[in-house]
């Protein structure tokens, strides 16, 4: 790998790079290494106050949200998502350096990003409202008016792409923005200003506080001059968020947060096509995935057959440098993260399951937040394991008998983020997707997030939806016009007649 350039590390407010008002900064280091970085400036309730203001400017005042046509509006995007092609390995390089993903997922998230804000800039000059005839007397219309100033706060696990799957339907709704990326995974998000800025954006429309969720989010959830805030994280963080939101002026919120995701394979599954495709998708990303199929249920019949080849496949997996095309996972982002997943591993063993594969960490060097993939098996359903959102690589693997219990047991979570089914029953697939509390259930595929299909979950997954004009959807408010066929004076002269 050769040096990976860095962006700016200034917040970016107004279209210009700025240090933060208290000239604090704060440092992100390489998982794989644990070397440092660089540092860079950390925002406070100050610099969001900033932030707001030139996003309210520019949304009341400026183009964007005076004299722009929204077919305008949708060039611009359009341009953004180009840009983002045509820097997509540097944007690949950063990500892997600053969240240890692998360099083939990380381009694979560029590429999305590209057909996200693409998706979303064709968006642009196609919201509308509608017509409703009432009477004879009065028609009414419908106004779908962008909410206004609106905060994203988004994860360290995809840094860049949820970013874009919340920037590209704020941006066509015509909203303004002040984001937050994750003080672990800032530098993408740090690269993107730069596109934004040469995208042709008038200053104002897009600024971004880095800092901690501590301050910078706090001061965001609670401020009284942002319309709306769209935060993707931890079910945790996204109480406190409403907390925010509700304690200061009621902005609605959209919440994308965790899971406990059930993958349920039937007895006539294919095994072999279901355990290449689960080799390929279970640990992509170093499993910090917010639907990492976590819970394995496989029926009765097929289990040990199942964990056989399924053993063999995680085998080959290689644990090392991300920065190598042949390795498929890397660190996990923080010592923080590494040490979590390795105590759900002791807390799994001492609650009685099996480790049958991996769970040890793995360095280079004596160095990196390694884990090596890890398989539990004796696993009851009231275990911490199978019951808490882990974050790392951890598959438990669970025997079921029949359709009814395994529903049952998949329900049994209080997340609702994701499911997967297996099976070449197509009925038997529709009678239990139809049945299963997720906000996503895929049939024999898993994690196929595409830009035209909704994202988000039920229960304590989160409120509200990513991705596809669901999306859009929420940065609206939907304005009502009834007008009268007559005129006062007309209905006047009416009457004395």
């Amino acid at each position: 790998m050769s040096k990976v350039q860095l962006p700016n590390t200034k917040l970016f407010i107004n279209n210009e790079w700025v240090e933060s008002v208290s000239g604090k900064k704060f440092k992100t280091f390489n998982p794989v290494n644990e070397e440092l970085i660089c540092e860079v400036s950390e925002g406070d309730k100050e610099d969001v106050d900033i932030a707001v203001t030139s996003a309210r400017n520019a949304f009341e005042n400026g183009p964007w949200g005076t004299t722009m046509t929204s077919e305008e509006r949708g060039r611009i995007i359009l341009k953004l998502a180009d840009l983002i092609e045509n820097h997509k390995e540097k944007l690949a390089q950063l990500e892997t350096l600053d969240s240890g993903k692998s360099i083939i997922s990380a381009r694979e998230d560029i590429d999305f990003c590209v057909r996200v804000i693409r998706y979303f800039g064709g968006w642009a000059d196609k919201i509308q409202g509608k017509t409703i005839p009432i009477s004879s007397e009065f028609t009414s219309i419908t106004r779908h008016e962008p909410i206004g100033v609106v905060a994203l706060i988004v994860a360290w696990n995809y840094p860049v792409m949820l970013l874009c799957w919340k920037l590209g339907p704020a941006l066509a709704a015509g909203c303004t923005i002040i984001a937050k990326s994750s003080e672990f995974t800032p530098l993408t998000a740090l690269y993107l200003c730069e596109l934004i800025k040469e995208a042709g954006f008038p200053p104002g429309v897009f600024n971004l506080v880095s800092g901690l969720g501590s301050t910078v989010g706090n001061a965001l959830s609670h401020h009284m001059d942002i319309d709306k805030i769209s935060f993707t994280g931890s079910t945790v963080t996204g109480r406190k968020i409403m907390e925010g939101a509700a304690k200061s002026n009621l902005k609605p919120v959209t919440l994308e947060l965790g899971g406990k995701s059930p993958n349920i394979f039937f007895a006539d599954c294919d095994i072999k096509h279901c355990v290449d495709a689960a080799k390929d998708y279970v640990f992509s990303n170093n499993s910090q995935n917010c639907c990492f199929s976590s819970r394995f249920f496989v029926h009765e019949s097929i289990h040990d057959a199942f964990l056989a080849l399924f053993t063999e496949k995680i085998k080959q997996l290689k644990v090392g440098d991300p920065y190598e095309e042949s390795n498929h996972l890397g660190p996990l982002v923080s010592k923080q993260q590494h040490d979590r997943v390795l105590g759900y591993i002791e807390k799994g063993k001492s609650e009685g399951a099996t480790c049958h594969l991996g769970g040890v960490k793995h360095q280079i060097d004596g160095k990196g937040y390694f884990v090596q993939p890890t398989i539990f098996t004796n696993v009851t359903d009231d275990m911490t394991i199978c019951k808490e959102e882990i974050f790392g690589p951890v598959v438990v693997i669970l025997p079921f008998k029949t359709v009814d219990e395994v529903i049952k047991r998949a329900n049994n979570t209080t997340y609702g983020l994701a499911a997967g089914i297996w099976t070449k029953d197509i009925s038997l697939a529709l009678n239990v997707s139809n049945k299963l509390k997720a906000g996503s259930v895929w049939v024999n595929n898993y994690d196929n997030c595409l830009p035209q299909v909704p994202f988000g979950g039920f229960k304590q997954s989160g409120i509200g939806r990513d991705l596809s004009e669901y999306a859009i959807q929420s940065y609206l408010s939907v304005k009502a016009v009834t007008i009268a066929h007559k005129t006062l004076h007309a209905q006047q002269q009416q009457q004395q007649q």
